[in-house]
């Protein structure tokens, strides 16, 4: 889908000169009809309802190409015997109401679409790239994986890449529908698309602009009104039967009250509540989805989106955060966990692996002084050494940085991390193991707070499906909510699942891995979590959600859901009102001319009603906190970050406490009580005097949080 011009609610000129014509034709013939020039007024009406008799006929031309039969068919026939009965004043209305009519349907699809034209239209066509020490514009299709590129300031990022400058400060409004602008450090990927809001910054290039993530959406939004959605077509059926229901009145108008009564039921008979409405409806509503990151690839999968009453989601990557985080230090006697972190994460930044770049966040987090290791060499997939401030450090696996037996404290920790499912990664300095950090892929934040909204929303069942272990798959899921766990499946076997739930309900499949593809593209609606996803599984889906949030998975419900509410309550009043004014034409109480006045008033209430879709609604509001509630949400999830020492410190102080050892056990248990005391004990009460009576205010109830 191409806009038709650089405004994005624009109407062709075609359609405004036709209205602009028979808009000169019928205040012509008034003037004419005035000035005592009966003749020249009718002629001019007569030239005007011939412009809209060429309007119907070229649409129901088009009609019949497109194999159906439309309501067009009642404005031809209106127009025809208007003139027929040398009602030609009623008949140059009805052509201006025609003509105004298809230019606000034109305005009405140009709005609903703005969103989606926008993002087509951002679409870069050069990059500025780095050569010979020197800045070259160079077109999009040329730039390769490795390249380095220079954003500068405002400038729409042009393909995937790693900030390769200090930081990177990018609105990523357009993709996220975030309005904040956020900071990108050196190494942060960024996705093409977001507009650079800070300084110039380099970028170094992860592959070509078609294979990024903003080609892929604008391949996505260019499709997304290829197909029309079922209640489009239903939409469709029941004009077919409108007609039959105005031939009956036009009949029995005439048979009461002449041809002329008859062709004012004509003119009232309007067909745009039908073949309008529906169709604006939708459009808009998947435009409010795109600006909310949330790409469906048509007004079908809106329809389908709508209906659904099934989840089912895949865990790793959808559920949990899908890249490991630290979560726990155990540190040898003497060793500090603060220490143990930072000397592992020094080595880790000569390493792109993502274990490696979880510990050098994980140590950023917790502001540990790094230093740039020396001599540094990594064995891919084993792990990676190198000197830190005169010592040899090493970090991996338990085979890679230790070649005599674990010592004594490391052993039971050893089999705790096997049973939990955690990842150890070891650390030893100058061939002595001091440390092993547990790595896991904890839920997201969001999981148990999306699950929910989803049963709040009106899906009645929601499943985990996973392939991983049963026992960690049922721990999460018992953490997040869900109502069944089905673990240990194969691909195969999730597509058997994903049917078996098909054929109960209307079911949704969450996922972004490439094995997930099949099960998505096997689901009713297939749900890609594209941020991080697998290009398959983003290819696969009906819908793509651009943002690394699972709970827009809600927003995408409630769009559907409020769209096709929109759309058939429209038809419905639209539809309604047009059978009470025909009873009145029939009746003898509305006139020809009067009735096509009415007609267009309406056409234009039923296409602003439908417009209504493309914006947020209450439901879509009330999901998200208003800005100074998020405010302070940002302000203590800080707070957060500067416990994560003190809650390390504990485990350690638990992990190394020995009876035989009691006063080094209670110098631990004393250091922790101060730091308990100094940062945790007033970050308690932060909460609970200044968080939790504004979450109570939001959200209402005693105590909402522990829903």
């Amino acid at each position: 889908m191409r806009p038709r011009s650089r405004d994005p609610v624009a109407v062709p000129r075609g359609s405004r000169g036709l209205l602009v014509a028979v808009s000169v034709f019928l205040v012509g013939g008034g003037a004419a009809a005035v000035a005592g020039k009966a003749d020249l007024g009718d002629a001019l009406w007569v030239s005007a309802g011939a412009l809209g008799v060429g309007l119907s006929l070229v649409t129901i031309v088009v009609s019949l190409c497109a194999r159906h039969l439309g309501v067009d068919v009642i404005a031809l026939v209106a127009l025809v015997g208007a003139i027929a009965v040398r009602e030609y004043l009623a008949g140059a209305v009805i052509s201006v109401m025609l003509a105004t009519g298809r230019v606000l349907e034109e305005w009405a699809g140009a709005r609903a679409r703005q969103d989606l034209a926008s993002l087509v239209r951002r679409t870069p066509t050069s990059a500025r790239r780095y050569r010979d020490g020197a800045v070259e514009s160079v077109p999009l299709e040329a730039v390769r994986a490795g390249d380095r590129l220079l954003v500068a300031t405002g400038a729409v990022v042009p393909v995937d890449g790693t900030v390769h400058s200090a930081r990177a400060v990018l609105d990523e409004a357009a993709m996220t529908g975030e309005p904040l602008p956020v900071t990108r450090a050196a190494g942060a990927r960024v996705s093409s698309g977001v507009v650079n809001a800070g300084a110039p910054f380099d970028l170094m290039a992860l592959g070509p602009a078609a294979e990024s993530d903003y080609a892929q959406i604008v391949r996505l939004v260019e499709g997304a009104e290829a197909t029309p959605a079922p209640f489009v077509r239903l939409a469709d059926r029941f004009a077919v039967g409108f007609l039959a229901v105005t031939a009956l009145a036009t009949g029995a108008a005439w048979w009461a009250g002449g041809a002329t009564r008859a062709v004012a039921v004509l003119v009232v008979a309007t067909p745009c509540p039908m073949i309008l409405a529906a169709p604006a409806a939708f459009v808009a509503g998947l435009s409010r989805a795109a600006r909310r990151g949330i790409i469906v690839r048509s007004g079908a999968v809106l329809e389908r989106l709508a209906g659904v009453r099934t989840v089912v989601l895949d865990k790793t990557g959808t559920v949990t955060q899908g890249r490991p985080e630290l979560a726990r230090i155990l540190v040898a006697p003497g060793w500090d966990a603060r220490e143990v972190l930072a000397l592992a994460a020094s080595v880790d930044q000569i390493s792109p692996h993502v274990v490696a770049e979880s510990i050098v966040h994980a140590a950023q987090v917790r502001e540990c002084p790094l230093a740039l290791p020396e001599d540094a060499e990594e064995s891919p997939g084993s792990g990676a050494r190198g000197r830190v401030a005169g010592r040899w450090v090493a970090v991996g696996g338990e085979s890679y940085v230790r070649a005599d037996p674990p010592p004594p404290w490391a052993r039971g920790a050893r089999r705790q991390a096997r049973r939990a499912g955690a990842l150890s990664v070891w650390v030893s300095v100058d061939g002595a193991v001091v440390g092993i950090l547990e790595l896991a892929d904890p839920p997201r934040p969001e999981a148990a707070r999306t699950i929910r909204a989803l049963r709040a929303s009106g899906v009645g069942r929601v499943v985990l499906l996973t392939g991983d272990r049963a026992d960690l798959a049922e721990g999460i899921g018992a953490v997040i909510g869900v109502d069944e766990v089905l673990a240990d499946r194969s691909p195969a076997e999730k597509l058997d699942e994903v049917a078996r739930e098909s054929a109960r309900a209307a079911t949704a499949m969450v996922g972004d891995g490439i094995n997930d593809a099949p099960a998505l593209a096997l689901a009713h609606v297939g749900v890609a979590m594209g941020a991080r996803g697998a290009s398959a599984a983003s290819e696969a889906a009906d819908v793509v959600v651009m943002v690394d949030r699972l709970d827009r998975l809600v927003e995408a419900l409630a769009v559907a859901r409020r769209t096709r509410r929109i759309a058939l309550e429209s038809v419905a009043v639209g539809t309604g009102l047009s059978l009470i004014a025909m009873a009145v034409a029939g009746a003898g109480g509305i006139p020809a001319v009067a009735g096509a006045v009415l007609q267009e008033c309406i056409d234009a209430a039923v296409i602003v009603n439908a417009l209504r879709a493309r914006s947020a609604g209450t439901d879509a509001d009330s999901a998200r906190l208003p800005a100074p509630a998020s405010q302070l949400g940002q302000q203590f999830r800080q707070q957060h970050r500067d416990v994560v020492a003190v809650l390390d410190e504990l485990g350690e102080a638990a992990d190394v406490a020995e009876p035989s050892d009691a006063p080094s056990a209670i110098a631990a248990a004393r250091r922790v009580y101060e730091h308990l005391v100094a940062a945790v004990l007033p970050h308690e009460l932060a909460e609970e005097q200044v968080l939790y009576p504004v979450l109570r205010q939001y959200l209402g109830g005693g105590t909402p949080w522990a829903r």
